[in-house]
C-alpha cells in the first residue's frame, strides 16, 4: 500500500510538471518580442514615472476584460495617453499576462523615453505625452511602417506572385466585410492574416491593410515563403503552405512557422517520456501488489 501511494505521488508530480511545461511553452510564444520603438528622448517631466506606472495599472486591470483599451492619465503638469491591444485569440488571462510582460519590458527597454511602443507576439502597447510633438515625426498616420520582415527562402513556383496577390485581395475584402478588425483565410496554398487597431473602423482598417500589402510587394519580400508587416494601426502576415484555419500567432520569425513545429516535437517527446514513465511505474506497482498477495 505504501509503495502504491508513493507511485501515485510520483505520477502526480510528473503530470503537474508536464502541464507546467505546456503552459510555459504557450506563454513564451505570446511574449516573443517583435520590435520596440523607444526614441532617444527622455521625458523632462518629473511626474513621468508615476503617470506611466498609473497607466500600466489601468492597462493590467483592463486586460482581463478587454483586448483593446485606450486611456489618458494626467496630473497638473502633464498628460499621458496610451493604448494596448491583445491578439484576437488570447484568453483574458493570457492577455493580462502579455500586458504584464510589456510593463516589465518597457522599464528595461525604454526607461523614461517617450513616446514608446513595444510589440510582442501576443500584444502591443503604446504611450506618449500629449504635448510631445515628436510623435508625429516618428509615428505617422496608419500608413507608416513600424516593422517588416520576410523569409530569406523564396518560392520557386510559377505564378506565385499572382497567387499571393489574389490571397491579399481576399484578405483586404474580408477584413472590410467582416467589420471585426480581424480576418484570416487561405487562398490555394497561401495562408494570410490581418488584424487592425481596435480604434479603426472597417474602411480605415481595409486601407491600412492595403498599405501593408503594397509594402510587402516591394523588392526582396516579393517571392518570400513567409513575411509580416506591422503598420502603425494594423499588421499582416502570410505563409506559403501555412495553416488554413487557426491563426494563433501575432508574429513569427519571418522564416516560416518553425517555432510551433519545434515546440510540437519537444512537447511530443516529453509526453512520450512521461507516458512511458507512468506506464513503467504502473507495471511495477502491479508487480508489487501481486507479490504482496502471494
Amino acid at each position: 500500500m505504501e509503495y502504491s501511494s508513493k507511485n501515485h505521488s510520483i505520477l502526480q508530480v510528473l503530470i503537474l510538471w508536464f502541464l507546467l511545461i505546456l503552459h510555459s511553452v504557450k506563454t513564451e510564444n505570446n511574449h516573443e518580442l517583435i520590435y520596440s520603438k523607444c526614441p532617444n528622448q527622455t521625458s523632462p517631466n518629473p511626474s513621468h514615472s508615476s503617470l506611466v506606472s498609473a497607466l500600466f495599472q489601468e492597462f493590467i486591470a483592463q486586460s482581463s476584460k478587454s483586448k483593446f483599451f485606450d486611456t489618458i492619465v494626467a496630473d497638473d503638469r502633464t498628460a499621458i495617453s496610451g493604448s494596448f491591444q491583445c491578439r484576437h485569440d488570447l484568453s483574458p488571462d493570457e492577455c493580462k499576462s502579455c500586458v504584464s510582460r510589456i510593463k516589465f519590458l518597457s522599464t528595461n527597454l525604454c526607461g523614461k523615453n517617450a513616446p514608446s511602443r513595444i510589440q510582442l507576439s501576443g500584444c502591443y502597447f503604446h504611450y506618449q505625452e500629449d504635448e510631445d510633438e515628436t510623435y508625429d515625426s516618428i509615428y505617422k498616420p496608419h500608413n507608416h511602417v513600424l516593422h517588416r520582415k520576410c523569409s530569406k527562402h523564396k518560392v520557386k513556383k510559377s505564378k506565385y506572385e499572382e497567387m499571393k496577390f489574389a490571397a491579399f485581395s481576399a484578405l483586404e475584402n474580408g477584413v472590410v466585410i467582416s467589420g471585426k478588425g480581424f480576418f484570416e483565410t487561405k487562398y490555394e496554398s497561401i495562408y494570410v492574416l490581418a488584424e487592425c487597431d481596435g480604434s479603426l473602423g472597417a474602411c480605415d482598417c481595409g486601407e491600412c491593410v492595403n498599405d501593408a500589402v503594397l509594402i510587402d510587394g516591394e523588392d526582396e519580400c516579393r517571392y518570400s515563403v513567409s513575411g509580416e508587416v506591422y503598420m502603425e494601426r494594423c499588421f499582416i502576415k502570410y505563409e506559403f503552405g501555412g495553416r488554413g484555419s487557426g491563426g494563433n500567432s501575432f508574429g513569427d520569425n519571418g522564416g516560416g512557422d518553425r517555432s510551433p513545429k519545434l515546440v510540437a516535437i519537444v512537447v511530443g517527446g516529453l509526453a512520450a517520456i512521461l507516458l512511458g514513465s507512468a506506464f513503467f511505474y504502473f507495471i511495477r506497482s502491479c508487480g508489487k501488489k501481486k507479490d504482496g498477495n502471494i
